[in-house]
């Protein structure tokens, strides 16, 4: 039986599981099964590739998308980009990918227009390192939000004012605020000054319409959330695993 799986902390509302779950069963591969791996720290990895001999590959999720680094013996990660959302086993070896940033690129790239040239990044995770990495490909200025300035945000929450919503037309929250089951937070913007000339793009899926969209929407903001982004990334995995173009 091929072995894949998925680790992070917390799983419970893991996309991964049911995506690939599903994706075996309308494709019939019977031998194929998925599996979360719920660690409470990235060192439990080599405990889980020791007991568990026939994994093919793992997905990486909140928060070891950059400890996990160390782990890896080779990377096909960007330059630049260090963050690792995919891993391919063979044996012992362990080989890195990031396809993160091609699901955010791919999902944002068509509600681009010219006037979205500047962006904010809220939050300063593990994700934020992929849409950084997209918006530079993209030409696209930003500055990165987080509660106290550190490890490369450039504002604060307290720094977001009327000049800022509207210098920055792109609005990206990589935070969990808003996630189900907490589905009445939302990141602490001026949504006031919202404008139609303005993309609001939420990489939370569950509900799919975050509080944060929906006062975007009402503004006559383009909204985005971010399942399209999974789908892409976990199709690419799948390729990975499976060789395919590697």
């Amino acid at each position: 039986m091929r072995l894949f799986g998925l680790i992070g902390h917390p799983l419970s509302h893991s996309f991964s599981k049911k995506y690939f779950t599903e994706k075996f069963e309308k494709e019939q591969l019977t031998g194929c099964r998925f599996e979360n791996f719920p660690i409470a720290s990235v060192d439990e990895l080599p405990q889980i590739l020791d007991t568990n001999p026939e994994l093919e590959g793992l997905a990486v999720t909140i928060p070891y998308k950059q400890s996990v680094l160390k782990y890896l013996d080779a990377s096909n990660i960007p330059d630049g980009l260090a963050a690792c959302n995919c891993i391919r086993v063979e044996g012992k070896k362990l080989t890195g990918y990031n396809t993160d940033h091609s699901g955010f690129e791919k999902s944002i790239a068509p509600l681009l227009k010219p006037h979205h040239n500047r962006a904010l990044i809220l939050g300063n995770g593990g994700a934020t390192a992929s849409v950084s990495f997209v918006l530079k490909k993209l030409g696209i200025g930003f500055d990165i939000v987080s509660r106290t300035i550190h490890d490369g945000s450039t504002l604060t929450y307290a720094d977001i004012d009327e000049r800022v919503m509207k210098e920055h037309t792109v609005i990206i929250n990589t935070t969990p605020l808003g996630m189900y089951p907490v589905v009445n937070e939302r990141p602490s913007i001026l949504y006031s000054n919202i404008t139609k000339d303005h993309l609001l793009y939420d990489l939370i899926y569950n509900p799919e319409k975050t509080l944060f969209l929906q006062k975007g929407e009402m503004r006559g903001a383009a909204i985005k959330n971010g399942e399209e982004m999974l789908v892409i990334q976990a199709e690419e995995n799948w390729k990975i695993w499976n060789g395919v173009g590697v």
